[in-house]
């Protein structure tokens, strides 16, 4: 970029998907080694009490997307799509005149998540406005048939290379890459088959296995690849750019290429503090969760959590840790190749994940109506040129971001925003932005499959964690006395006072989350 576009910051936003917030060395894990988004954090500023606004993909990723609410911008669960209309950062940058590409993981769209759509049996309440076809970019039949998307507006970015799917269940143009270089339909699509004879399988839990083709096949290797090519493209044009890197991982199956899957040995993993968690104030529907095992919520895309063994929880970390440490040797490429390319110093880079996962908190796996901090806390990193290396505890928000990132590029925000900007906390770390931080969690299968309940609503605020569910239940936790959710004080009566705060609070923060688009017009 040349010296009078340095106003116009490049964008480098990594985002991974099911990655918990102290999985990472930064964050004091001193297992994993994690040395180049360790050094993302050294030279930014760390968010140690960022959360998520929903503990589910496609929700907070449409979330990070429009700086709204699930319940305004309507994608309450991963049975819809966004609605191709909304406004988005990225498209707001694009009009601004910066080059914009998804490489990775959109889910935007429900085409990986089609198994979770339930049939209602009824006359739909709302019929889509949208041309037939709008929310199939991301149906794997189109790569298979050889008919992959080229759109010129996908959600505000000019160019997608997308991948579908996790492990070795790999769609979108990741499929195609991996075809191209020589592995089989059969292997890229056998991680969601339990009875595929996969070398390696783990014998404590059928989604643990290492993933049956080389790394240099793998999502990690495609997601780095074609994230490298997308700026090296990008800075020959000599104009800002916007990449969306979004690696796949460490999302289940949890499946990364050798040497990644063997790098931990299972019987060295600890287990959580929490595992032995007997759970008797917990909502009916994570006693019931914890109940169940690995095989009870049948195959397929769509996973129910589950209540894991000792054996399968330090089976599952061990793999995790793998895929996280594959995806950090991934990062340390695409950061070399900003160096290369003498642009580190004109480029802002953002770490997060759109959410966390139980893995073995309390004695739970995966992530589903279970709002204790392993799924509602995820890691985030914010590095701009300009600004001194902090650490601040200041609550932070996945809707935040979209605001960040256009606050830091001199951007205007839409109507209809609902987070706020953490560029003030870049320069002080002793102020806050935020006193609490809304999640909304949505199930709609409840109506025909009601093992959770239909809405829960938790409100996260510098001292506590209060949850309420359509079914009347109430979870308050003291996070500060209380920081691993053990003693649920809704339950107990124990602090009455503090519940009641927490509720008017509440309901405040879902006043104020309603729909904004709706007052003001729909176009000019």
């Amino acid at each position: 970029m040349s010296p009078s576009e340095r106003t116009r910051p490049n964008v480098l936003f990594i985002i991974c998907d099911q990655l918990r917030a102290d999985h990472l060395g930064f964050a004091g894990n001193s297992v994993v080694r994690t040395p180049h988004i360790d050094g993302i954090a050294e030279s930014g500023t760390v968010f140690d009490r960022a959360y998520v606004n929903n503990p589910v993909c496609m929700p907070n990723r449409s979330t990070i997307m429009t700086g709204r609410m699930p319940s305004a911008h309507g994608v309450i669960f991963n049975d819809r799509s966004l609605d191709p209309n909304v406004t988005t950062f990225v498209g707001q940058l694009r009009d601004a005149g910066w080059r914009t590409s998804l490489i990775g993981k959109s889910h935007l769209q429900h085409g990986e998540s089609r198994a979770a759509v339930v049939d209602f049996e009824k006359i739909p309440g709302v019929r889509s406005v949208f041309d037939e076809g709008w929310d199939t970019l991301e149906h794997q039949e189109r790569y298979e048939s050889g008919d992959p998307p080229d759109p010129d507006d996908f959600y505000g970015f000019d160019h997608i290379e997308l991948t579908v799917g996790h492990g070795a269940f790999s769609g979108a143009h990741h499929y195609l890459w991996a075809r191209h270089r020589g592995v089989s339909h059969e292997i890229l699509r056998s991680g969601l088959d339990p009875a595929a004879a996969i070398p390696g399988r783990s014998e404590e839990w059928w989604q643990i296995h290492p993933a049956p083709y080389a790394e240099d096949a793998y999502s990690t290797a495609f997601v780095t690849e074609r994230t490298i090519a997308a700026i090296e493209d990008a800075e020959a044009e000599d104009a800002p750019w916007m990449v969306w890197c979004s690696f796949p991982d460490p999302h289940h199956p949890l499946s990364p290429p050798e040497p990644w899957f063997s790098r931990h040995d299972p019987h060295e993993i600890d287990l959580p503090s929490t595992f032995d968690d007997p759970g008797h104030d917990w909502p009916q529907h994570i006693s019931v969760i914890k109940e169940m095992g690995p095989d009870m919520g049948g195959h397929g895309q769509y996973v129910t959590p589950f209540g894991s063994t000792p054996a399968q929880t330090r089976a599952a970390i061990a793999a995790t840790y793998g895929m996280i440490e594959g995806i950090d040797d991934g990062i340390g490429k695409i950061l070399a190749t900003v160096e290369r390319l003498g642009a580190t110093e004109d480029t802002i880079i953002i770490f997060t994940s759109d959410h966390g996962d139980m893995m073995g908190d309390h004695g739970l796996m995966l992530k589903g109506g279970m709002h204790f901090q392993g799924c509602l806390r995820v890691p985030l990193v914010v590095r701009a040129p300009g600004h001194a290396s902090r650490r601040t505890g200041a609550l932070a928000a996945s809707i935040d971001l979209p605001h960040t990132v256009l606050d830091l590029c001199g951007v205007p925000e839409f109507h209809g925003m609902q987070g706020v900007s953490l560029a003030p906390l870049l320069d002080d770390e002793g102020i806050s932005v935020r006193d609490h931080v809304l999640v909304e969690d949505d199930f709609p299968i409840s109506e025909v499959l009601p093992l959770l309940p239909l809405k829960m609503r938790t409100l996260v605020t510098t001292g506590h964690r209060y949850t309420r569910d359509s079914g009347g239940h109430e979870s308050l936790y003291d996070l500060v006395a209380d920081p691993d959710e053990l003693t649920n004080l809704a339950t107990n009566a124990d602090d009455s006072a503090a519940r009641n705060l927490m509720v008017d609070a509440l309901v405040d923060a879902m006043m104020t989350a309603d729909d904004l688009t709706r007052t003001g017009p729909v176009s000019l």
